[in-house]
């Protein structure tokens, strides 16, 4: 089972203000890492462009959940190197990574381009877009948790129900108390505590039920029209997607499953993601049709791959596989995006 400790950095920053074009959503960027041996940093200004959490986008190593620093670990091949990242922070340079013995250089210059330390703080709809995301998240955990206790398999279960208030609450509180949701931290940590010592109790179903609960109504703070709306909800979907892309790549070793928890992980991203599709799916298909069939094609496709919440004997697809399912899906949700935008700006 994979461990992790949230580390949660008290960063002095100097401000920084950049705009960065997602649909023309203003994001402002500041380091996020102290230098070594002082907590203050020099200003930097960067004009960047958000698509997503895609490849195209540096992961800062100082803040990023284990789904996100899950990217490196695929890419390099490296067992509990998202553990390894997280264990070993602060980073006052990507550079640091080697300093610090993390990974080798060669390594390194691997995943130099895609490392960061500075803190991107997103604003407007980029904003709701990662706030939506990290909530997806959380359901997708939920999700995959649900079909382990339902096959009373709960020692399985209990890393999902945990991974939600361990790897991405903290990184979302913020957004809940600016948008005044009450507080469910306590409902999520009640119910993997409970599963943990008594799983059977019938009390599990009530608890789980409203820590649902709890996320959904996180979500429907977004106003419905924004929730509903292909072009936001298309971002949110390859968010997920890339996401569990990741965990998938860091699930797979040798040609075999070798991290069960990655692959569930990334199982509930998927089922998370294609509930949130079929939801837009039929004002896709009258605006954009052909975009609408390679999605939901390549959605189906990608369904396949986690035939069950227990991995099965062998990977139905190669990492590489899944990644162009993905990178297709993404493609074709951006001509919608892109579409979606000139319409709104006649």
């Amino acid at each position: 089972m994979k461990k992790f400790k949230y580390f949660c950095l008290t960063i002095a920053t100097a401000a920084i203000v950049s705009l960065s074009a997602c649909n023309n959503t203003p994001t402002a960027e500041k380091p996020s890492a102290p230098d070594t041996n002082s907590t203050s940093t020099a200003q930097v200004t960067e004009t960047t462009t958000h698509s997503g959490h895609g490849s195209k986008e540096k992961i800062n190593i100082n803040t990023a959940i284990l789904s996100e620093l899950d990217k490196f670990e695929a890419k390099l091949g490296v067992p509990a190197l998202s553990n390894k990242i997280q264990a070993s922070r602060p980073y006052a340079n990507p550079e640091d990574l080697v300093n610090k013995k993390v990974i080798t250089q060669e390594q390194f210059d691997q995943i130099k381009d895609q490392v960061t330390v500075q803190e991107v703080i997103l604003t407007g709809e980029a904003k709701d877009v990662d706030y939506m995301t990290k909530l997806g998240l959380m359901k997708g955990h939920l999700l995959v948790a649900q079909e382990l206790l339902d096959k009373n398999l709960p020692k399985q279960a209990e890393p999902h129900i945990g991974h939600p208030v361990e790897e991405i609450y903290v990184d979302v509180e913020e957004q809940l108390n600016e948008r005044k949701v009450k507080e469910f931290k306590t409902t999520l940590v009640g119910l993997q505590d409970l599963v943990k010592s008594n799983p059977k109790n019938a009390k599990v179903k009530t608890d789980f039920t409203a820590s649902v609960q709890s996320v959904d109504g996180a979500i429907a703070v977004l106003p419905e029209a924004q929730r509903t709306k292909p072009g936001f909800v298309l971002q949110v979907i390859n968010e997920l997607l890339d996401s569990a892309n990741s965990e998938y790549g860091a699930a797979i070793a040798d040609g075999k499953i070798a991290a069960a928890i990655e692959y569930q992980d990334s199982r509930g991203f998927v089922l998370y993601a294609n509930d949130l599709y079929k939801g837009i799916s039929s004002q896709v298909a009258q605006d954009s049709p052909d975009a609408h069939k390679a999605i939901e094609t390549s959605l189906s496709e990608l369904t396949k791959v986690w035939p069950s919440a227990i991995p099965p004997a062998k990977p139905v697809k190669t990492p590489v596989e899944v990644t162009q399912l993905i990178k297709t899906i993404e493609q074709n949700s951006q001509k919608v995006i892109d579409k979606s935008s000139t319409q709104a700006q006649r």
